[in-house]
């Protein structure tokens, strides 16, 4: 009999109706993964929470998320409210015993994500991070390529992720603009994804040096908000940004492999470019989530007549995750990439381990943020171990 596991999720916006949608269709392609049951769901507006339960499908909903900790029927607690709450949320769910899955990033700090880590752990419980960009068949073909060797020694590991819906400076000032909820801006947001990746695809990073800035440094301040989207007026009071709003950054890996990096709201006609380009000696990879189902693929010991980057479409059964979709060449988008992350959190439950990433990775993906933040603020040089 498939195992269950009892679900309690915290935030019910965008990352809500993404987890949740993940939670819903992974019995469907998944039957042999453990089962996700959907006990409750939580928000402070109990219309938007209620209307949030009938619509994604959960069994009851919560305005306090401390109630969720009380129930026998919840073995997980999911965290993707604001980053400024997710610190309080884990540390008390770990101390009631309950698993934990949290969104990037992790905390507001490296000292919080230490301590979340360190709750966790002493509590014995499971934990993962929300770094689904791991979960892309193409970008698992990547990881597949490199650890074989097929790209050799790696050279160089370039990234840019390219967003532009605050290009607008009468774009309203959403949580994700204010330093005391956020973190901070692209940095944090976007950055944090890369930094994962590359964690993920080359390895650990000895040295950081950055710089960023912030363009517009007031907005109006909005009426309502809901994920990435929000309502204000010209005529509202501004208040201050308080978070970057472009930030990039040079690093050397651990293996001597060279890194560049640049995190962007301000890129007109990017949607979401989350982009990667890995350069080894035997060959090179390159990979855009705006075309989430291809890898661009080079071999150096290809004929020299035939040499040139190949499209690969990552849908047969030979990519991950790829048997359980469509026939090859059926596309999958953006929200299956939470699908394959819950496959693996599920899985690592009924098998009683660590899923993968983890606080772990968050941790690690926080200390690189800050040496980012360190090296901006003394113009200089930071070495990883330093923080």
């Amino acid at each position: 009999m498939t195992k269950e596991f009892g679900i309690g999720m915290i935030g019910y916006k965008f990352m809500g109706k993404a987890h949740s949608h993940a939670y819903r269709d992974l019995p469907m392609f998944f039957p042999q993964v453990a089962r996700p049951v959907m006990r409750a769901i939580c928000g402070r507006d109990a219309e938007g929470v209620a209307q949030a339960a009938r619509q994604f499908g959960w069994e009851s909903f919560e305005t306090d998320w401390r109630k969720l900790l009380e129930r026998d029927d919840i073995d997980l607690i999911d965290i993707n409210a604001p980053s400024d709450a997710h610190k309080d949320i884990a540390l008390a769910a770990a101390a009631a015993g309950k698993h934990v899955f949290c969104e990037k990033p992790l905390a507001l700090t490296l000292a919080d994500s230490r301590e979340m880590l360190q709750a966790v752990e002493a509590a014995g419980v499971k934990h993962m991070v929300g770094f689904n960009y791991r979960f892309a068949p193409a970008v698992q073909l990547a990881k597949k390529l490199v650890e074989d060797g097929r790209l050799g020694q790696i050279y160089h590991f370039r990234a840019w992720f390219l967003q532009d819906w605050i290009v607008d400076p009468e774009f309203p000032l959403v949580w994700r603009l204010q330093k005391e909820i956020a973190g901070s801006g692209s940095h944090g947001d976007l950055g944090a994804h890369l930094i994962d990746l590359a964690h993920f695809l080359v390895g650990d990073m000895q040295e950081v040096i950055g710089m960023s800035e912030t363009f517009i440094k007031e907005r109006p301040v909005p009426s309502s908000m809901t994920g990435l989207s929000a309502k204000g007026s010209k005529d509202a009071p501004k208040g201050p940004v308080t978070v970057d709003d472009a930030t990039l950054f040079l690093t050397r890996f651990a293996n001597g492999a060279l890194g560049s990096f640049e995190a962007t709201r301000f890129a007109p006609g990017h949607r979401c470019t989350n982009s990667f380009e890995i350069n080894g000696s035997k060959g090179s990879v390159k990979f855009d989530f705006e075309r989430m189902n291809e890898l661009q693929v080079y071999f150096t010991d290809d004929a020299e007549d035939v040499q040139g980057f190949r499209r690969v479409l990552a849908t047969d059964p030979a990519h991950a995750y790829a048997e359980a979709w469509w026939p090859p060449g059926h596309t999958i988008g953006y929200e299956h990439t939470f699908i394959h992350e819950t496959v693996e959190l599920m899985q690592a439950l009924a098998e009683d381990r660590q899923p993968v990433p983890n606080f772990h990775d968050g941790v690690k993906c926080q200390q690189v943020l800050e040496a980012v933040d360190l090296s901006i603020e003394q113009r200089r040089w930071v070495r990883i171990e330093e923080l």
